[in-house]
């Protein structure tokens, strides 16, 4: 972690240890690393700890910020470098940035449970059928899972709840197959085969 050690007496030995993003540094209680120093003003500078490196700023203190010497209003520190707040030094220790992202992994439903019937129920909603699947990840949902992205002057956009690609409509009902003509015809023939068997059993 980016460190800086003040060597200024009666101050000396005190180490910022700056945490990602801005450090505040000033006389100012609200500060994240107050200096009672008369030197030093209220808001005096910030310290910027990024996966780049470590960022001074002045923010417009009375005595000034000075990195070796010369005063800056911005500037890059590098580790051995002095840097003077006001009056009071402070030695440059370590400029890296140990910023660690923690994994997540989102936690995927369980397989969704299928009727006799074909359809298939909600992962997330246990009540619902599912009516959605994505494109990508095969990921299926209900109506209240699917996320809707309305266009103007256009049909709306179904997209996925977990990787937020498109969604097409889950075929659930099986359509009829149609009948051929020969089928027609062979149903035709049947039904008045039928029909005369029964007219020559009524004379009988």
């Amino acid at each position: 972690m980016a460190t800086l050690l003040i060597k200024t007496e009666g101050l000396e030995n005190q180490l910022l240890e700056l945490r990602p993003g801005v450090n505040r540094v000033g006389r100012s209680p609200d500060s994240d690393f107050v200096i009672n120093h008369s030197t030093v003003s209220t808001n005096h500078c910030e310290f910027i700890l990024s996966a780049d490196g470590v960022f001074l700023r002045d923010c417009n203190s009375t005595n000034g910020t000075c990195v070796n010497g010369s005063p800056v209003k911005e500037a890059r520190l590098l580790a051995g470098q002095t840097v003077l707040v006001g009056d009071v030094e402070l030695f440059v220790e370590s400029t890296e940035a140990n910023v660690v992202i923690p994994e997540y992994e989102r936690p995927r439903p369980k397989p969704p449970v299928v009727l006799p019937d074909g359809a298939m129920i909600c992962p997330r909603h246990t009540q619902a059928q599912a009516k959605y699947k994505c494109t990508h990840c095969c990921e299926i949902m209900c109506g209240e899972c699917v996320h809707v992205l309305r266009r103007k002057g256009g049909n709306p956009l179904f997209l996925c709840v977990l990787c937020s690609h498109k969604c097409e409509l889950i075929q659930t009902v099986t359509e009829k197959k149609k009948r051929s003509f020969v089928e027609f015809l062979q149903d035709t023939v049947k039904l008045r085969f039928k029909d005369t068997i029964k007219k020559l059993d009524s004379k009988k």
